[in-house]
């Protein structure tokens, strides 16, 4: 009844005039409006040999994972985190946020650059510690930059920084968000856009469309609920949004907390006839997304990092952590307006209102108008992505058939010793210490890890491949993202795996990959495969926040003698020494997976 309150309170409307201002809903972000800038093809402040910013790589001539450009351009981003307070949807809540916009700044490069980002800790009232993921970028000459606290770094401390440097190795769509406990639910995320060289055809570039779950607690009063003893019912999302920005039906706020009605919805612009570009991201918690557009089809034409022969579709299936970019042609008059939607799976997620509504309006339409359009119908009964079989990647990258490693990853639920619920892989659930980075024990030779088996670590030594068999006993779908790679999705479905590989030669590759839920007996399953070709520590996960805080959560390690031979950076070391200094004197308040274990750092 909610879900159908919000919305038709919305459709029933007589005009799309926001009671709040983009100050009150989003802070200092721009996202969501119509003033919004479309992005360019790339980047004109640099070199452009042969007339483009990577010379003459493309889509079909370049391996990304060996050849990526070196531009020799730096883009310089500095970031301030602190707490605040916004209303995306009316509600008032305190936030985390980057430079004060939820959602954070959006960061853009092109292919080759080198992204300098400085990120600085101001939280307080009360204090935390921090760090941030690039999400799905490679890190293949700085995997101490890839932003797991108690993994590569330590946190970084309140009222400190640390400056992160790293090459855009990949190109296409993507986001950042903090790794410290469930941090990014309560704001700090954002987008990141990586030009490259196109795979099909367009005209204008919308730019970034965040799809996210909202929460009205804060995430720490959400991680005590899913840590509770024993273990009580997972929280459910309050509301959804587009870029930040949905309508609250503010009769069912009962705890006194202030809302607004009509405090606005996300708006964008298209133009008759033309091919615009969406840069799709599910950047939430727990939701999986189902995206549409009324009466318009799209063209898929990446997902992930990973640019893929295009295929049309009607709906766009999206995990936590996922992104696909489609091409839209607007059709219809030049006064045409349109609802864009995005839907919480009923089936897939937990949600008391899951529907998302952003307007389109061409060039001539009203502004205000109230879309009348019908919503595209489609099959929410599988929790998966769209099927192997359509999702070819444009440059070919096949598969082994016996790789050097083969590890089975067996997905189970159930209370502990005291009673709370918790994930496990292997039989083993996750604990962070952030006084002892892995990364960093792994590279001064230290690989027994006093708190082993609680790391959960996988040392797959000098092998050069691993296959993950991932088994999934639990009856809900998780997104398994694995760091440092985009891997071969091999397989997938529900029992048990008869071999076969799905286009062996061209397999589907991706960092995020739906398994769906199953049993004992008849396990979801996905078989993964990837080169290990990135000496570091990667972490392997569900990102689904509470999955990660109840413990679902691994870490892999490879090329050990390579790693063992890099030279840390010296604000690697500071930050531990800064963290050390903060946490011996104060309770780190950590009750989910990053639980902090009282140990003082060695001698840096």
């Amino acid at each position: 009844m909610a879900a159908s309150a919000v919305v038709g309170g919305i459709l029933a409307m007589s005009s799309l005039v926001p009671s709040l201002p983009q100050s009150a809903t989003n802070g200092q972000s721009n996202l969501g409006l119509l003033s919004t800038p479309a992005s360019p093809d790339f980047l004109t402040n640099n070199p452009l040999p042969n007339g483009y910013p990577w010379g003459l790589d493309t889509v079909a001539n370049t391996n990304p994972y060996t050849n990526a450009p070196n531009s020799g351009v730096t883009r310089n981003y500095n970031f301030n985190i602190a707490r605040g307070t916004i209303a995306p949807d009316g509600v008032n809540r305190s936030a985390l946020l980057i430079n004060g916009a939820f959602p954070a700044p959006t960061i853009e490069a092109n292919w080759g650059d080198k992204l300098t980002i400085n990120v600085c800790n101001n939280i307080a009232g009360p204090e935390e510690g921090t760090a941030l993921h690039w999400h799905g970028f490679l890190q293949k000459a700085t995997p101490w930059f890839d932003g797991v606290p108690a993994v590569q770094q330590c946190p970084i401390a309140p009222g400190k920084c640390l400056t992160y440097t790293f090459i855009a190795d990949l190109y296409g769509t993507s986001w950042y968000h903090s790794h410290y406990s469930a941090q990014y639910n309560a704001g700090l995320l954002g987008p990141m856009i990586i030009h490259g060289p196109k795979n099909a055809a367009y005209d204008i570039d919308v730019g970034p469309v965040l799809l996210t779950d909202w929460y009205h607690k804060d995430y720490f009063s959400l991680v005590e609920q899913v840590m509770e003893t024993p273990g009580g019912p997972p929280p459910f999302s309050d509301n959804n949004l587009i870029n930040g920005k949905m309508n609250y039906n503010c009769s069912l706020i009962t705890d006194g907390t202030h809302c607004t009605p009509n405090a606005g919805l996300a708006k964008f612009k298209f133009t008759s006839g033309k091919k615009h570009r969406l840069r799709l991201i599910n950047a939430g918690s727990e939701g999986l997304q189902r995206f549409t557009i009324d009466g318009l089809q799209m063209t898929v034409m990446a997902n992930d990092f990973v640019p893929v022969k295009p295929y049309t579709t009607n709906v766009v299936t999206l995990g936590i952590g996922q992104r696909t970019d489609v091409i839209v042609t607007a059709t219809g008059p030049a006064n045409t307006t349109r609802w864009m939607r995005a839907d919480n799976s009923k089936t897939c997620s937990l949600t008391n209102q899951p529907n998302a509504l952003a307007a389109i309006y061409y060039e001539k339409a009203d502004t205000t108008a109230v879309p009348t359009t019908s919503a595209t119908q489609y099959d929410d009964s599988k929790c998966a992505n769209d099927p192997l079989t359509s999702t070819t990647p444009f440059f070919p990258f096949p598969a082994t058939s016996n790789p050097a490693v083969t590890q089975d990853v067996v997905i189970t639920f159930g209370p502990n010793a005291t009673g709370n619920n918790l994930f496990y892989m292997n039989g083993e659930s996750f604990r962070a210490n952030y006084d002892h980075p892995i990364l960093i024990l792994a590279n001064q030779g230290n690989l027994s890890y006093p708190n082993d088996p609680q790391w959960n670590v996988y040392n797959f030594g000098n092998n050069a491949s691993v296959r993950l068999i991932v088994k999934n006993e639990f009856p809900a779908s998780h997104p398994m993202h694995l760091h440092g790679h985009n891997f071969n999705v091999l397989a997938e479905g529900v029992g048990t795996w008869d071999g076969k590989i799905t286009n062996q030669q061209n397999t589907q590759r991706r960092d995020v990959q739906m398994v769906q839920g199953g049993t004992a007996a008849a396990p979801g399953y996905i078989v993964l495969q990837y080169q290990t070709d990135n000496p570091g520590v990667w972490p392997f996960h569900c990102h689904i926040a509470w999955h990660v805080s109840a413990g679902l959560y691994i870490n892999t390690i490879e090329q050990v003698n390579l790693l063992k031979k890099r030279t840390l950076p010296a604000t690697v070391a500071q930050t531990c020494r800064d963290w050390a200094a903060y946490s011996g004197h104060e309770v780190v308040d950590e009750i989910d997976s990053g639980l902090k274990v009282r140990e003082l750092m060695p001698e840096w």
